[in-house]
Order: C-alpha cells, then structure tokens, then sequence
C-alpha cells in the first residue's frame, strides 16, 4: 500500500483512522503527538532538570531518544534517565543493559537503584512468600516510592514516564472496576504539591506503534516480558482491551475520551491540595500509614 500523504510504500496502517503512513509521516506523526502532550502537560523553564523513567524497554527507550532528539539544542535543560532494578531473576538484567546501551549512546546520565538496596528485600523474594495479592501490587508502589525519592535526591524539576495509551487506558478501566473514583481523579495530568510532577509524553500512543517507532529509530527492542505480569488484574484487562480494539477499532482513544469527559464533571487535583504524611516514614500519604510501610512490615512479619 502506498501513503496517505505521500506516493511512498506505508510501513503501517491505522484501523482507527485509516491513514496508511510511510516510515517519514509514520515518525513524523508521532514525533508530533508527543510533542503536543509535552505542551500540554507542562511548561519548560531554563534550569529544569528532566528525569526520565528507564526500564530500558521500548516505551522508556523510545521516549529518552525523543527527548533527546527534542531537547539537545537546549543547553539550559538536563535530561538524567533512573532506573529502578526490582530484583526479577532473568528478565530484569537484559532491559538494564539496554538502558545502559541507550543512555552511552545518547550520553545521557543513568542512575541505577535497586528494591534490595533501598527496602531490604527485591520482587523475587516478594513473590516467594506467596501472598494473595498479585506481585504487580507490591512492584507498583515499591516502584513509585524510589523513583519519587530518587527523583528528589537528582534535584529533579520533573519525572516523565513511558506510560502508553494501552498503559493508561487499562489503569482507567481497572479503577472503573474496582469503583476507585479518586484514584481515577488523580489519572488527569496534574501535580500534587507534595510531589515532583510527573509527565506522560505517550499517553495517547498505542504500544504497537511505539515499537514500529523503535524498530525504524534501530533502538533494540526487549522480547521478554515480566515473569509476573500474567498473574495481575491488568493482564486480563489488557487482553480485553486488546480483543475489543481489534473488533472496533478505535476503542482504546474512545475510552480515554470518555474518561476526560467524566472526568470535566469532578474537581480537578490541584497543586493546592495537599497530603498528610505517613507516621512511620514522613512521605506524603493519602492515610495514617502508607502502603510502602505497610509492605515492610508484612515482609518482616
């Protein structure tokens, strides 16, 4: 098939828009969307220090070499990439590599932690003391703690994230799920005083196409997947979701704007609102003890 907009041979074609793309309008179709949720979530200013959230997987892997593509003429920014190792026998070590490949290759700085250092303990063993909750409750909060904190620490003005379309909208659909209406007030972009602000340049990018975008910038792609992601609620719901968009094409980017539309009808989180902190470790919590202290005392019960 040839482009859309152009007589070449179209390396994609998007069901939901029906545009055929050449490999030029394919990046430079996304290129163009990130730029515009870079706009929209966030106002640069000289001296802001960017770091970006690397598992060294196609996502993060993508978005750092965007960034930098972006940003290089800047001399007043800083981009740093972190990464967080969470202590996945065979599978976590192959995308820190590629995080280290990418971030030489770009000479960006990289910074490495790990659950084990930080809490004691890493997923493996999390996983090994066969608790009912799936293993991506625990990772998720653990996570979310050290890149917060570290983030902190590397005198960060902000954190942006590889969350994808597919990522964001199965988020919203587990909350619709599970009828957490302020966890799904808290998805819009916006920042909590507490925090460093988070960013998501690929919020409205399918994970398909940001691997066709990583195999045409020649950025090696990870096959392997988390061991554990099989065992958590947003497995199920990325097999749904995934069912759904191939019978309707579309549906992912309907559900994102039916939950912004919802969502205009509740009040917005704003920079004024704030936390309480936890009584144990002095990090801002939504109640008396947060959910990382309650994970350490249940791995030193």
């Amino acid at each position: 098939m040839r482009c859309s907009r152009c007589n070449k041979t179209a390396v994609i074609y998007q069901p939901y828009s029906g545009l055929h793309l050449c490999e030029a309008h394919f990046c430079e179709h996304i290129e163009r969307k990130v730029k515009k949720e870079l706009r929209r979530q966030m106002v640069l200013k000289p001296g802001d220090r960017l770091v970006v959230a690397l598992s060294g997987g196609k996502d993060s892997s993508a978005l750092l070499y965007m960034l930098n593509k972006f940003f290089s003429v800047r001399t007043d920014l800083e981009l740093v990439a972190l990464a967080v190792d969470e202590g996945i026998r065979d599978y976590r070590h192959e995308t820190l590599r590629n995080a280290r490949a990418i971030t030489s290759e770009l000479d960006i700085e990289l910074h490495i932690y790990s659950f084990y250092a930080e809490f004691g303990f890493t997923m493996d063993d999390i996983v090994s003391r066969g608790y009912e909750q799936a293993p991506c409750t625990f990772c998720g909060v653990l996570r979310r703690r050290v890149i917060e904190r570290k983030a902190r620490e590397l005198g960060a003005t902000k954190v942006i994230t590889a969350h994808n379309l597919d990522d964001v909208v199965q988020t919203i659909m587990i909350n619709y799920i599970r009828g957490d209406i302020e966890r799904l007030r808290r998805l819009r972009p916006g920042h909590i005083a507490e925090f460093v602000p988070r960013i998501k340049p690929l919020r409205s990018i399918p994970e398909k196409e940001i691997a066709i975008y990583a195999h045409l910038a020649g950025i090696p792609l990870i096959t392997a997947g988390c061991p554990y992601a099989r065992l958590s609620l947003r497995f199920t719901v990325k097999r749904m979701l995934n069912e759904f968009e191939m019978r309707h094409p579309g549906t992912k980017y309907s559900v994102l704007r039916g939950y912004e539309r919802l969502m205009e009808l509740l009040p917005a989180v704003t920079e004024q609102k704030r936390l309480a902190v936890c009584e144990r470790c002095g990090e801002p919590s939504a109640s008396r003890i947060c959910k990382v202290c309650e994970i350490l005392e249940l791995m030193r019960g």
